[in-house]
């Protein structure tokens, strides 16, 4: 009996020291964010280097940003948006975060640790994009890849791999995903409603972010990641 406790004892510490929580940190504030603590009821304001655990949700007002540094890669979040922290830990060496964009747009630069690999994966209501290791900007239907690749998805499953310098969307009725060579033309968000945040500031995003030059059609090639 006294070997078998121990072996199981054995076990659960091996497990723990493959996979451990991870803290994000606030390391930037710019006017009126805020947060929600995991169970909490209400909101308070966030606070310059304060670190936030897995479950927090952070909302920003009008013209106010925040940046969230994740392990080794950063984020920007831009205004009036609102977002959770799901996922945040460490496993073999690399790095895995999740996150759930409810509202607005966020800016992604993903580095992986030394020697290991980040799983970093921004979900909306309508996609989720996928990536490891690039630099992308996502407002929960349109993507911008500044370099790398990230894989966009529907929530029935469809997928195209949008490469740096290329976007992408979700269509409006959530039924397509719109390759690059077909949006290549298009404005990151070209007409966004006005957007009503509660709890967590409130107003109306306007944004006007430029696509990048058009990409030739036998130019896109994709590769999925094993």
């Amino acid at each position: 009996m006294k070997k078998i406790a121990g072996i199981v004892v054995f076990l659960a510490a091996a497990g723990c020291a493959f996979a451990q929580n991870m803290e994000a940190r606030l390391v930037e504030l710019n006017g009126a964010v805020e947060v929600k603590d995991s169970g909490a009821s209400g909101w308070r304001p966030a606070v310059v280097n304060e670190a936030v655990a897995k479950d927090t949700v952070i909302s920003t007002g009008i013209k106010s940003t925040a940046v969230v540094v994740l392990g080794n890669s950063r984020l920007l979040v831009r205004p009036l948006t609102r977002l959770s922290l799901e996922e945040l830990r460490r496993r073999d060496g690399g790095e895995e975060v999740s996150l759930y964009l409810r509202s607005g747009r966020v800016r992604a630069e993903v580095s992986p640790p030394a020697g290991g690999r980040t799983n970093f994966t921004v979900r909306s209501p309508s996609a989720t994009a996928s990536v490891r290791g690039t630099s992308f900007e996502f407002d929960t239907r349109y993507l911008q890849v500044d370099s790398g690749t990230v894989r966009l998805s529907d929530n029935r499953g469809q997928k195209v791999f949008v490469a740096g310098g290329q976007i992408s969307r979700v269509d409006e009725s959530g039924q397509r995903v719109v390759p690059p060579f077909e949006a290549a033309n298009e404005l990151l968000t070209p007409s966004l409603p006005e957007v009503a945040v509660t709890g967590g500031g409130g107003g109306t995003l306007a944004p006007n972010i430029p696509a990048p030059a058009p990409v030739p059609v036998d130019a896109n090639v994709y590769v999925e990641w094993q």
